[in-house]
């Protein structure tokens, strides 16, 4: 399928944008970030979608990875020092039902890359070809980066009991 029509794009962001948000979402972490990064991924694929052959989720999905590394290499976090704090405002539900789950505590402890990895191989079920794929490296790479993050899974303290056993 080669994506020549604009049309298209309308149809391919109905079917497939839950899907790309979700993705985004396990990324960043946050649900305000994840909505404009997979804006921001479209917004790049509307531009690029007469060049796109064949399924365009990989090449959307690349975006959003891509997209998702120049944002944190930026230097300025969007923080800026003040005198005097602003009122505090009423927290997020949703957040606090995320940050209470021991899992996300521990993807956050991983690098950026690491976690890419990660999100893309079990939470999407790419394979290890489409992973490199996706991120732009070898499939050793995607092997090596995917063991190391197990590896700190296996004994983040948010994931183990007291014991030292898995929780």
């Amino acid at each position: 399928m080669r994506g020549d029509e604009r049309g298209g794009f309308d149809d391919f962001v109905a079917a497939r944008s839950g899907r790309l948000l979700r993705t985004a979402y396990l990324l960043t972490r946050d649900h305000g970030q994840a909505e404009d990064l997979l804006q921001t991924a479209l917004t790049k694929a509307w531009f690029a979608w007469g060049r796109i052959d064949g399924d365009p989720e990989g090449y959307v999905r690349r975006i959003l990875v891509n997209t998702y590394a120049t944002w944190w290499r930026r230097k300025w976090r969007g923080e800026q020092a003040t005198d005097v704090l602003p009122e505090t405002g009423v927290p997020d539900r949703s957040t606090a039902v995320a940050e209470g789950n021991d899992l996300w505590h521990a993807m956050g402890r991983l690098p950026r890359r690491q976690r890419a990895v990660v999100v893309l191989r079990y939470f999407e079920d790419l394979t290890e070809a489409q992973t490199a794929d996706v991120l732009g490296c070898t499939v050793g790479t995607v092997k090596s980066q995917a063991s190391k993050a197990l590896a700190k899974l296996r004994v983040d303290p948010a994931l183990t009991d007291e014991t030292g056993d898995r929780a």
